[in-house]
């Protein structure tokens, strides 16, 4: 796993907010988020159920629009698309893959017709549909079910021929809503293993939603959502060790969002017993957080 600087802002979330009213009550589902995903990266975004992680991704992906804030996916001002630029956005600029195989391809069509069909949408000469199809597929590691139906693959090979879909129109962003969920550990490798080769052969910028976080392990970035802002980041990069060998290295960071507020690891409150109020102090090179009764 190597480590790389993003050339440019890819995707750009600054306050983000949304506000669903079921029966009458408002449901805050993000809280002015903040995320910043490179040109090429390859993300994890890690959440328990409820922290607004789903909903990120429907909005990222065009599904949904936020109630408030700011949101641009290359280039792409989401809360000022009509439906027409929408339309466009959902065709060509990104891809999606949802968790169920069902979801993501049709029944009765071959893989080969899967990958097909997204390119005869967006009005690709035949040549060229079926060159980039054979290619998708034998990158993937799926060329041997070019005739097969989906129900005929296992569920590593179905996920993996939603990626090929997904990927069908060259999109510079591909979302993934739990693309493992369904699948034993050995498939996930497999699926994570594909979406790392697609990341490194054409450049596509990935962002992968989950709430499993050992998927942390198969991307070099992984946010951290808690209670609809970002709480925390975890980096990894390879790194010589005194062996000589490489070793990977994960630091973790806690978020600063632009206000000046971060969210402390649940761990360090419960160790401190912060509650409520606290003593923060800057010192030369620090800040100091003491819970509220300790004068030290």
């Amino acid at each position: 796993m190597t480590s790389t600087v993003a050339e440019a802002t890819q995707i750009e979330c600054e306050g983000l907010v949304r506000i669903y009213k079921r029966k009458g009550v408002e449901v805050v589902a993000l809280q002015g988020l903040d995320l910043r995903v490179g040109r090429g990266d390859l993300v994890a975004v890690v959440g328990a159920s409820g922290s607004g992680k789903s909903t990120l991704l429907n909005i990222l992906s065009g599904l949904d629009s936020p109630s408030a804030g700011r949101a641009v996916v290359a280039g792409h001002d989401l809360l000022g698309m009509g439906r027409a630029e929408r339309r466009h956005y959902r065709l060509r600029t990104c891809g999606f893959v949802w968790q169920r195989a069902t979801d993501n391809l049709v029944p009765y069509l071959t893989a080969t017709q899967n990958v097909d069909l997204p390119q005869r949408l967006a009005g690709q000469r035949r040549a060229e549909r079926a060159h980039r199809t054979a290619l998708l597929l034998e990158q993937l590691g799926i060329a041997e079910t070019a005739d097969l139906l989906p129900t005929a693959m296992s569920g590593s090979q179905q996920q993996r021929l939603a990626i090929a879909v997904a990927l069908a129109n060259e999109p510079q962003v591909l979302f993934c809503d739990e693309p493992t969920g369904d699948l034993d550990t050995a498939e996930s490798h497999e699926v994570y293993g594909a979406l790392q080769q697609v990341n490194e052969a054409h450049g596509t910028t990935v962002v992968v939603v989950t709430h499993d976080p050992a998927v942390a392990d198969e991307v070099r970035r992984t946010v951290a959502i808690r209670d609809g802002r970002t709480s925390s980041e975890t980096l990894r990069r390879t790194a010589a060790g005194a062996d000589g060998g490489h070793h990977v290295v994960a630091e973790e960071f806690a978020v600063l969002d632009r206000a000046g507020r971060l969210q402390l690891p649940q761990d360090f409150v419960a160790a401190l017993g912060l509650r409520h109020r606290v003593r923060v102090e800057l010192a030369d090179d620090h800040i100091q957080i003491r819970p509220e009764g300790d004068p030290s």
